[in-house]
């Protein structure tokens, strides 16, 4: 049985008689989801932080602005300064009222809104990663070493063979074997050797597996442009192409 406590440390039971080669599937498989949930954690709060840090910055410019307007119509003879205001007092007939009284009302939404962003970095920063492994998968870590690329599950082409935990095998026996693909590949760049990781799970009521591997490389098949240049230009209706040779003369184009 595996679990995953309040730290996010992954533990198993040892006494369910089940291979370690398939826990560290389990493990494995739920160690990418804490993972991800603390990088998903960590991203989120970046983003609020930066989100609270552009309120404060947009709060101290416009009381700012407010102050320098209130100063300057403080003065007895505002009328006739030769400096203008920085924020001039406007009425408006739609909202009937003037546009400090619209300012200081964002301002003070704002404000409200900084000490929830606060409460909410605050409470995400000291809040425990929960995350959910799903039941209806499975998930089994391969080796280079091994053949076939894994311990426990093989695949030679066309069947695969699943290596059944000692608590199951005396329901399942010692192997299950099925087949799998049937299906042609353009490009099949799945290696002899190396590691393959499987992965299987529950899609509109089937079973889907899935396989992880290092492709291979593809083969280098063009020549340096010292031979000569072919350039091609997609566009959605039509397909064109040029011909240069080694010194960048046009020879032929569509």
């Amino acid at each position: 049985m595996t679990s995953i406590n309040l730290n996010g440390i992954l533990t198993y039971n040892l006494n369910t008689a089940i291979f370690k080669r398939h826990a560290n599937g389990v493990i494995s498989f739920a160690k990418g989801a804490v993972d991800s949930g603390k990088e998903c954690r960590k991203n989120h709060i970046n983003t609020l932080e930066g989100k609270l840090k552009s309120i404060k910055k947009w709060i101290e410019k416009n009381e700012k602005k407010l102050k320098d307007a209130s100063k300057f119509y403080s003065k007895k003879n505002w009328i006739n300064s030769k400096t203008g205001c920085r924020f001039l007092i406007s009425c408006s007939i739609e909202y009937k009222n003037t546009n400090w009284q619209n300012l200081r009302f964002k301002l003070h939404h704002k404000k409200r809104l900084i000490n929830k962003l606060t409460k909410q970095i605050e409470h995400l920063k000291n809040k425990p990663i929960r995350v959910k492994v799903p039941r209806n998968q499975c998930f089994v870590v391969g080796s280079k070493s091994e053949n076939f690329g894994n311990q426990v599950c093989q695949w030679d082409g066309e069947y695969i063979s699943f290596r059944v935990p000692y608590c199951l095998e005396s329901r399942f026996g010692t192997h299950l074997k099925t087949k799998i693909g049937g299906f042609k590949r353009n490009i099949n760049r799945l290696p002899f050797d190396g590691s393959r990781t499987w992965h299987f799970y529950r899609k509109n009521e089937k079973w889907v597996a899935a396989v992880q591997f290092t492709p291979l490389e593809v083969p280098k098949i063009s020549r340096h442009s010292s031979y000569g240049c072919i350039g091609i230009d997609l566009n959605p209706g039509s397909i064109g192409w040029g011909y240069s040779d080694y010194q960048g003369n046009l020879k032929a184009h569509v």
